[in-house]
């Protein structure tokens, strides 16, 4: 077929910009050192499994981030996501990437191995917990609810940001600095909480926000079995579920703390009987409510559970 010297040119530059674009794909697997320096006047790539760590990195970074958060839909279940080709282009090019781990967004593995992006700082929350399985084997690994871990996880991206951007590295440890402020507020609430109800039984439908409950003094009451098999998606079984009911019909807790974000069946029937029999119901979800950021957030939940157990 004979080409034009015009379709020659189009030709020659879309060859180019395939070269370049594979070049940016190919690097490695993902590391835990030193981010590449970011140019003078750049922002800083990063990506973060969830909407929460993409607020922390923005509270941290402002205007010298460059933020993609994998989920951002509070109606999302995060464990069922499947890749999108926009979020492992944004990975390819990450010199940060901010995850839970402990098996909560493993989807992050897999397209951090598929991308081969060995020179972006990977950072793993539940690493920065020290948190580890219990006796049984059993580990909790929400800790976005956990505030103590949450002020470490705010220092490890601020030393990451500044590794990658030296002459902001001021900025970023102010602004964890004052995001640590808040953090210390919300431990001041939930430590209100346990002075006026420690001991209080309570049931939840998931692990999500046990962190929080016990920071406030409060006992889990569910039957692990229910909580378990909600969290895993699988069959609650009846034996499992009547327990669960009899926590309500009983009187046996003061209150039901709900995910709102992943419901099914059986957790529909267990806060219809919380609500029957009067119980507070307060809901909960894994990750931001639209326009709310971590701490407006977290001090509704806060706030919620205090309100109910003041019930």
């Amino acid at each position: 077929m004979k080409v034009s010297s015009a379709g020659s040119t189009v030709l020659l530059v879309g060859v180019s910009l395939m070269l370049l674009f594979g070049a940016a794909c190919v690097s490695g697997a993902g590391s835990t050192d030193r981010p590449p320096r970011t140019a003078a006047g750049s922002v800083i790539s990063v990506v973060a499994s969830t909407n929460v760590y993409g607020d922390f990195v923005e509270q941290i970074g402002a205007d010298k981030v460059d933020v993609a958060s994998v989920i951002s839909d509070p109606t999302q279940d995060p464990h069922s996501y499947e890749a999108s080709t926009r979020i492992q282009l944004e990975l390819s090019k990450a010199q940060l990437v901010v995850g839970n781990g402990g098996g909560y967004d493993d989807f992050m593995d897999r397209m951090l191995r598929s991308t081969d992006n060995s020179s972006a700082v990977v950072i793993d929350a539940v690493d920065v917990s020290g948190k580890a399985p219990d006796a049984d084997g059993e580990f909790n690994e929400h800790v976005w609810y956990d505030f103590p871990t949450m002020g470490r996880l705010a220092d490890r991206i601020a030393d990451a940001l500044a590794d990658a951007d030296p002459a902001n590295g001021s900025v970023f440890r102010d602004n964890a600095e004052a995001f640590q402020d808040k953090l210390t507020s919300l431990q001041g609430r939930t430590g209100q909480i346990k002075a006026d109800h420690a001991g209080t039984a309570v049931a939840v439908t998931e692990p999500v926000p046990l962190y929080l409950a016990e920071a406030s003094g409060l006992v889990n009451q569910t039957p692990a079995d229910f909580s378990e098999a909600v969290e895993e998606g699988d069959e609650v079984s009846p034996t499992s579920l009547r327990e669960t009911l009899a926590l309500f019909a009983d009187g046996q807790v003061e209150a039901l703390v709900y995910n709102e974000q992943t419901t099914s069946a059986q957790t529909e029937k267990v806060e219809k009987a919380a609500r029957d029999h009067g119980i507070p119901v307060v809901p909960v979800t894994e990750t931001l409510p639209r326009g709310e950021d971590y701490i407006s957030w977290m001090t509704s939940n806060v706030d919620a559970l205090k309100s109910a157990l003041d019930q």
